[in-house]
């Protein structure tokens, strides 16, 4: 599913979004929420981060879904991995004063490919980074440069055309520096080698407020939501001790898998992409 190019539908007053979860691989809470979401049909897609602790293990049961699979590019989370690997500010920072060692970039960006491939057998579908690195300056050019080397066309996370009216200030400036951080100057890239990205984006918040607020930022993003658009979301199932974020997720695999979010979606006119008989193939 190319998120820029939804397939026709019967119901042709539907939009279809591309419901992403980021984050497989990382712990085992995060894959088994992932794993269920795929199965009650309220996902699209998931980023696999191809270092993380559980990704081997539960890559087969993956495969056997769906869903679109796409690199998760990290460059700030330590799995133990080799090469380099910064803080998110100190990456960011090295990215804008032009010191990021490329040559490191470029080396992980392709170590991450090939392991994605010997890890699935195939090239990724899509591309999008943890804490949203592949748009970084510098980051950027070193991946569609190592793309341009490969047989692979996936589509490219575009972060910088948020939907985010009626939502609260907060959650809205945080959308607009996610943005700033390199979206257009990715996008041009883009643009420039002929891929494609998602024309609009949903999914930012504060990873606060439980079930209730995930609720109301989800009734929201539905409202808000286009044709292609990617809502990004974080779910797990169980806690994980090592997780500063697992409160957080299972309040989103909660609000997914609720059987309400099937009549949300049919309130809105909307169809998960890639879930129902009438999907672009892969």
């Amino acid at each position: 599913m190319n998120p820029e190019r939804p397939s026709a539908s019967p119901a042709s007053e539907y939009r279809r979004i591309v419901v992403c979860a980021d984050d497989f691989g990382m712990n085992t809470a995060v894959d088994a929420g992932i794993l269920h979401l795929a199965g009650l049909g309220r996902l699209s897609a998931t980023s696999l981060l191809v270092d993380g602790p559980s990704a081997s293990q539960n890559l087969p049961a993956l495969l056997t879904t769906h869903l679109q699979v796409g690199l998760h590019l990290n460059l700030t989370e330590s799995f133990g991995q080799p090469g380099l690997c910064l803080p998110l500010k100190s990456l960011i920072q090295a990215a804008y004063l032009r010191r990021l060692p490329l040559g490191q970039v470029r080396d992980a960006i392709c170590r991450q490919l090939d392991r994605f491939q010997d890890l699935t057998g195939r090239l990724p579908d899509y591309i999008d980074g943890h804490q949203h690195v592949h748009q970084l300056p510098g980051v950027r050019d070193q991946l569609l440069q190592a793309l341009d080397t490969r047989t692979a066309r996936p589509w490219i996370r575009d972060t910088g055309r948020p939907r985010q009216a009626g939502l609260p200030w907060r959650l809205c400036f945080k959308a607009q520096v996610i943005a700033g951080l390199g979206a257009a100057g990715l996008r041009r890239r883009v643009q420039a080698a002929g891929l494609t990205q998602n024309p609009g984006f949903l999914g930012v918040y504060d990873f606060k407020g439980g079930v209730p607020a995930y609720e109301i930022w989800m009734s929201r993003w539905l409202t808000l939501a286009q044709d292609g658009d990617v809502l990004m979301c974080h779910p797990a199932r169980g806690m994980d001790a090592h997780d500063a974020l697992t409160d957080q997720r299972q309040a989103e695999y909660a609000v997914l898998s609720d059987a309400r979010m099937a009549q949300r979606l049919a309130d809105h006119r909307l169809m998960i992409a890639g879930t129902d008989p009438c999907k672009e193939p892969s």
